[in-house]
């Protein structure tokens, strides 16, 4: 009878371990957008020979809608780069804050389940 304590016991604390251990280690989401965000122009006048057309946006907001529900925002690291998990769907990007009004900040990303989207996009700077 103590035998079968003891196991029915152990079991029941295994399978409470097993339950706990996969709680905490949720699976990254495998869906979501990341790239690299440039502005061109770079500066106003022509083309300089040697320097740049293109510059990476540099720890800028962006906000991620979906229809007219904003879903997310993130915020470009200093190479432009960034990474924002969200659920399959279409979305709307757009740049948020001083100078969004300016040339155009705006793209579209479809988002397909287990995929991350790539994208590699260049805003106007309305300079020219």
């Amino acid at each position: 009878m103590k035998n079968r304590y003891s196991r029915r016991l152990s079991g029941i604390f295994t399978a409470l371990l097993l339950v706990f251990t996969m709680a905490e280690t949720a699976p990254a989401s495998d869906n979501g957008i990341e790239g690299v965000i440039s502005v061109s122009p770079a500066r106003p006048g022509p083309q300089r020979m040697g320097e740049p057309d293109k510059v990476p946006v540099a720890n800028t907001t962006f906000v991620v809608k979906q229809g007219e529900e904003r879903v997310t925002s993130f915020t470009t690291d200093a190479s432009g780069h960034f990474r924002v998990a969200l659920p399959p769907g279409h979305y709307v990007v757009t740049r948020e804050g001083p100078g969004a009004a300016i040339g155009h900040w705006q793209f579209e990303v479809d988002v397909a389940s287990g995929k991350m989207a790539s994208v590699n996009w260049t805003g106007d700077s309305g300079m020219r």
